[in-house]
């Protein structure tokens, strides 16, 4: 990942903050000006053919939507209905496209998961739906017409479609054309339709957000590995039982203060960085690449980068920091702070800082966790 940074972004953070984000959408006419598309209609085809790469196309015939599942062929692109084309996470692939994400960088980087790429010919649309998570629609080439409507929940009825959900109704609540670098922010929730007007493509800036049942598994496995197993329910001071066989109000209040007593045992909070720094792809390097990796930095490298699908967070500890990377944690002093701050800000650190960090034994084993974890590489 380079460490150029991307055209100013026409918003204000601080408003946009306070009266928009998971609130209500906004249209962002002249967002990036002048701004030109990191990667073309045909370089996407051309990534959309590639093992490895999650793509789809999804296809309007016979009043019926169709779901497509990449990798393709170049004749797969010979469509006489309305398609398009969605390539997932190109930012893993394409550097100038990963430098989109410093647009969001007033936002927790934990949060955005990555930019999709998609496009479509003249009418081509995914279909009327709802996201569970926030997006910035950053027009490309060309020009796309976004339909808005109402705020949608578990209650929404859809069209029956085995993978698409797709809206049963759309009711079109406010309506704009995107031309190059405006964008359209939508919070979680609300109802849109894009139409391609002539050939386009647009980047999704793509935000992620842990389910709450999986948050309430993450901690509860946490507390598990924490609590004595030979710990019991107990009742020493009772009253008499009246009535055979009943469970009293009293009996469920003592067990769920019980419980209570075992959460508030519970220490640290590593379940929830570890959670959301997951990567959605696996990172990690095999044995032959990891002891490359480690040769070159013992050989004195240049630099090293921040891997492009990686996940790296921090957080600060009594004792020191910990460092969330790609789904796994480890504590370190404090001494190395500098050094996952830079990485987060400046996804590189390089010359004497890294030769500074490469001294330091704590320092040298933070940049070997960061190799096992797949979250840096060295040039």
């Amino acid at each position: 990942m380079s460490e150029s940074s991307p055209p100013p972004l026409n918003l204000d953070r601080e408003d946009f903050l306070a009266r928009y984000w998971q609130r209500k959408p906004l249209h962002i006419p002249g967002a990036i000006a002048d701004f030109k598309p990191p990667i073309s209609s045909h370089e996407l085809a051309g990534l959309a053919l590639e093992d490895g790469v999650e793509s789809r196309i999804v296809e309007y015939r016979d009043d019926q939507w169709a779901l497509h599942h990449g990798p393709f062929e170049s004749t797969d692109y010979d469509r006489q209905h309305p398609w398009t084309l969605l390539v997932q996470a190109v930012d893993h692939w394409v550097p100038e496209v990963a430098e989109l994400r410093k647009l969001v960088d007033f936002l927790p980087q934990w949060r955005v998961d990555d930019v999709m790429v998609s496009y479509a010919p003249d009418g081509g649309s995914v279909g009327p739906h709802f996201d569970n998570y926030d997006v910035f629609l950053l027009q490309g080439a060309g020009q796309r017409r976004w339909q808005v409507g109402p705020y949608c929940d578990a209650d929404t009825r859809l069209l029956p479609h085995e993978e698409l959900r797709l809206l049963q109704t759309f009711v079109v609540e406010q309506e704009f054309l995107l031309n190059t670098g405006d964008i359209l922010y939508l919070p979680p929730g609300f109802a849109h339709w894009g139409t391609a007007v002539g050939e386009c493509t647009t980047f999704s800036i793509g935000f992620r957000a842990p389910r709450i049942t999986d948050m309430v598994s993450r901690f509860i496995d946490q507390l598990l590995e924490q609590l004595e197993p030979d710990q019991f329910y107990h009742d020493a001071i009772q009253v008499a039982a009246t009535r055979a066989g009943e469970l009293r109000p009293r009996d469920l209040d003592r067990a769920l203060a019980q419980l209570q007593g075992a959460l508030d045992q519970a220490s640290g909070n590593q379940w929830f960085g570890e959670l959301v720094t997951e990567p959605r792809y696996d990172t990690f390097p095999d044995e032959d690449d990891l002891a490359e990796a480690r040769k070159c930095m013992q050989d004195g490298p240049n630099f090293v980068l921040l891997s492009p699908a990686s996940r790296l967070a921090w957080q600060q500890e009594a004792s020191g920091i910990r460092v969330y990377a790609n789904g796994d944690s480890r504590s370190f002093d404090d001494t190395v702070l500098s050094g996952p701050i830079e990485l987060c800000e400046r996804w590189r650190r390089e010359g004497g800082r890294l030769a500074a960090m490469q001294e330091n034994a704590s320092g040298t084993e933070l940049l070997d966790y960061l190799l096992e974890t797949g979250c840096i590489y060295v040039e």
